[in-house]
């Protein structure tokens, strides 16, 4: 297969479908010297963080050749393109704006705007700036009143260009992986952390809602998280399967439209517990005009008397990073959320894989991620058609980046990068994409 093929009735196929592609300013972009230092600079520093000892100080050099990876994501014929604002490009160690990092976004805008690319702009993904970490980061409840100010120094310097902004881009990562078991940066480690800083990182997201809403009225202000669903292989871990579901995704969501957090945090120690003061959960659940959706995988949970829960090695067939190819996950978790919840406009932000693709002449054949991809542009179609409004669909990634903690190692692109040259070379699984888009 080397085309996808969706429903000829398919709301998907419809021109007010969005089908964009996404990246990260840390995964992309270097330019290390033209901005201020992020907890991943430190993390990467880090001896034994990175499975391949690399950092982000050139990764794409998107910095230096945005331009030309404009004409490519042109070139493939989304409608919208996801990017990622880096804080500490755009904001001094004293809260004022860094004019020439304001600056290098208004041109890439600008840019977008000039080819018909609606920008769609997550204000944090991930990169916080290292002197706040030094302040106590994520937990530190003033960092939230600091992300309020940044969103509403960008908002004003980019005027009417913005046609979408989450304010964050998985909180779960940020907090869980950052805070809790420290694989992803800032490292720290404890489970009196992690509810702490995702506690912090939603009334962040709470308080700048408003000054989004004030500055960019005309743009879809909201928030992306990601979601693993759980799963049990036997009734008897049920329980625990419904326990990491809470822990895991519902802890991000519910706030948000219910204004409290899931069931188990009543049998939480107190010393797990996020520091919550009065009126906080008022301020999360702002109304937002759009969800985001991340999926990849599933997970499978077995009960364990330590811990409660314990996830299961996943059954194949897997992606090169180790995880599960489970499609009908995907729609099962969109239509439970629907059901769950009062849903805005669904936008699947991410979805994607990892395969261990191979230039050769000039092309990468990767059916493999073709494969995953046509499988999940159907789970998404299914969903829709059982009453989910999902509206929108973005490939991650547009190219091969820095993984995080695996450095270089592993390949979500549909347009491959060699590092060495910084050469694109677009994809099979790229290829088919641009097709389905330019056959509407």
């Amino acid at each position: 297969m080397n085309k996808y093929k969706l429903p000829s009735n398919s709301a998907m196929l419809k021109k007010d479908f969005t089908f964009g592609v996404a990246t990260a300013s840390f995964q992309i972009e270097g330019g290390v010297s033209n901005r201020l230092p992020c907890i991943w600079d430190t993390f990467c520093a880090t001896e034994g963080k990175i499975a391949d000892n690399s950092n982000g100080d050139i990764a794409c050099d998107h910095y230096n050749l945005w331009q030309q990876d404009i004409e490519l994501i042109n070139s493939l014929g989304v409608d919208a393109y996801r990017l990622s604002i880096s804080w500490p490009r755009v904001i001094n160690q004293d809260g004022s704006a860094n004019q020439e990092g304001i600056n290098y976004y208004i041109q890439i805008l600008d840019a977008l705007l000039a080819k018909n690319i609606k920008p769609f702009v997550t204000l944090y993904h991930w990169d916080l700036p290292q002197h706040l970490e030094g302040n106590g980061g994520w937990l530190n409840r003033e960092t939230a009143y600091q992300f309020k100010e940044y969103a509403d120094v960008i908002t004003k310097a980019f005027g009417d260009r913005v046609h979408s902004y989450a304010t964050f881009n998985e909180p779960f990562c940020s907090s869980y992986l950052g805070y809790e078991v420290g694989i992803h940066a800032p490292g720290i480690k404890g489970k009196e952390f992690g509810r702490k800083a995702a506690h912090h990182i939603l009334l962040a997201h709470g308080l700048a809602m408003p000054v989004l809403q004030k500055n960019s009225p005309k743009s879809l202000n909201g928030i992306v998280l990601n979601f693993t669903p759980c799963y049990a292989n036997t009734e008897a871990d049920q329980a625990a399967s419904d326990y990491a579901d809470q822990y895991f995704n519902q802890w991000y969501i519910k706030p948000l439209f219910d204004k409290a957090y899931p069931e188990i945090i009543n049998t939480m120690p107190d010393w797990q517990q996020p520091d919550i003061q009065d009126g906080d959960m008022d301020i999360i659940a702002q109304p937002i005009d759009f969800l985001g959706i991340n999926f990849y995988t599933r997970a499978i949970y077995t009960s364990d008397e330590d811990e409660i829960y314990r996830q299961l090695p996943p059954p194949a067939p897997i992606t090169d990073i180790g995880w599960e190819i489970y499609p009908a996950a995907f729609t099962s978790l969109l239509t439970s959320l629907n059901e769950l919840y009062e849903l805005p406009p669904v936008y699947i932000t991410e979805n994607g894989a990892a395969m261990a693709d191979t230039i050769e002449d000039d092309k990468v054949s990767d059916f493999d991620r073709v494969n995953y991809y046509q499988l999940h542009l159907n789970a998404v179609n299914d969903a829709i058609e059982k009453g989910v409004n999902v509206v929108g669909y973005f490939a991650w990634s547009l190219m091969d980046n820095f993984e995080w903690a695996e450095g270089y190692l592993k390949r979500f692109g549909i347009v491959y990068v060699d590092y060495k040259t910084q050469k694109r070379t677009i994809k099979q699984s790229g290829l088919a994409y641009r097709d389905l888009i330019s056959n509407r």
